[in-house]
């Protein structure tokens, strides 16, 4: 962890304010994942104002944090080069997101998967730094942040929250205070702490019985399904899944490019994305997500086709 101490958050960064703490929480366990959390907030806090005094020297610090992590990190691939480092934070987001899921439509509703709703949204924002959000990860953010407001709001109020996709009017909640009895800061970091309310606007107000978010069996193909490692969760509820690996396609041994087979780079460049997704879930040894990813790139190189 870079040693440089941030200073006071200015009130124009406010939004970006649980990205860092995120980041600061994710330090030990996950440190290519704060690395862009911070990458973000960096990227993020330079387009809202990079002029004024408090913001020029907010950031100039937080610069000065990012240049020691790279250092740190050295030669690590999911810091030098993109498409390994989106691969690795997209997988932990959606790890997050599925473990929440999972505990929601098991009717398991505590503080630990509403945290995991919300970050995991936090962390789908992080994916910006890459690029364009693809339209399945836009609906993961938008129904995790709504889901982290409606079941905390349910049991603030004494409410049992339904499970799964439901009709429901935006929310907000204080995620400050609903972590306040569970989050230790850490000492000799300047983090922001000032009590924030997620903005309702970010939350969907249409009636969710039209988006289809799948529960973790049916997760998207480049999704883990698995329990995030060291999140602190203390449920018992939940138990790893069995492995249901995919039998490969026989037609991968016999396959055969119908003439000259000529590979775009867009091409080599999907062909690697599955590669890195297939490594990445193997990280959390997810082997029906890697077999999955490396059919696919097999496939893309031997017949050009997807």
């Amino acid at each position: 962890m870079a040693a440089t101490a941030l200073p006071p958050l200015p009130p124009q960064f406010k939004s970006i304010q649980h990205h860092l703490r995120t980041a600061q929480e994710l330090d030990k366990r996950e440190p290519v994942v704060a690395y862009y959390c911070r990458l973000y907030a960096m990227q993020t806090g330079m387009k809202i104002d990079s002029k004024t005094p408090e913001c020029r020297k907010f950031l100039s610090k937080l610069m000065d944090q990012l240049e020691a992590l790279k250092k740190q990190f050295g030669d690590n691939e999911a810091i030098t080069q993109e498409i390994v480092g989106s691969a690795h934070v997209e997988n932990y987001a959606l790890k997050m997101f599925l473990y929440a899921d999972n505990e929601d439509r098991a009717g398991q509703f505590h503080k630990n998967m509403i945290k995991s709703f919300y970050t995991a949204s936090l962390l789908i924002d992080v994916l910006t730094v890459f690029g364009e959000l693809s339209e399945e990860n836009v609906q993961h953010r938008k129904y995790a942040r709504w889901k982290a407001a409606y079941i905390h709001n349910c049991l603030k109020n004494g409410e049992t929250p339904q499970p799964g996709p439901i009709g429901m009017e935006g929310e907000s909640f204080d995620l400050e205070r609903e972590e306040a009895g569970s989050s230790s800061h850490h000492s000799g970091t300047n983090q922001p702490t000032s009590s924030s309310t997620y903005d309702v606007n970010n939350t969907p107000t249409s009636n969710f019985t039209g988006i289809h978010i799948p529960p973790g069996a049916h997760a998207p193909a480049n999704t883990p399904a698995e329990v995030p490692h060291n999140t602190g969760v203390t449920s018992n509820t939940i138990q790893p899944a069995p492995q249901n690996i995919p039998p490969v396609d026989p037609a991968l041994y016999s396959a055969q490019s119908a003439g000259e087979v000529r590979l775009t780079p867009e091409d080599f460049a999907r062909a690697q994305k599955y590669c890195k997704y297939a490594g990445s879930a193997l990280q959390y040894e997810d082997v029906s997500t890697a077999v999955q990813n490396l059919q696919k790139a097999l496939k893309l190189l031997i017949t050009g086709r997807e």
